[in-house]
């Protein structure tokens, strides 16, 4: 009863550990293409305004959706860990509890 418990808490933990990684690289490279993205329209910008001083060239700039979704992923699997580590320490606390009883 105790060990598929805490088999099941440590399981559980390195899933969301794993995931948790996952959503730190995805977060990171879109991170990394954002920036590339904005390092390009800055240059266009400055090449148009060049070539055009009396026009001025505006878009609004949106986050891509992945850094949204890997930071709602990296919530869940924060919340997912927590859940686990109370499982192992919830059998770890009855087992004491057994051997107390049992001693």
């Amino acid at each position: 009863m105790i060990s598929p418990a805490l088999n099941s808490g440590a399981q559980g933990f390195q899933r969301a550990n794993a995931e948790i990684s996952e959503s730190t690289r995805n977060i990171n490279r879109a991170a990394q293409e954002q920036q590339a993205q904005q390092n390009n329209q800055i240059d266009r910008e400055q090449n148009l305004e060049a070539a055009r001083t009396d026009e001025v060239i505006t878009q609004p700039a949106q986050p891509p959706a992945k850094i949204d979704e890997a930071l709602v992923n990296l919530k869940v699997e924060q919340f997912n860990a927590q859940a686990n580590v109370s499982t192992i320490q919830t059998a770890d606390e009855v087992l004491g509890t057994l051997i107390d009883v049992r001693v």
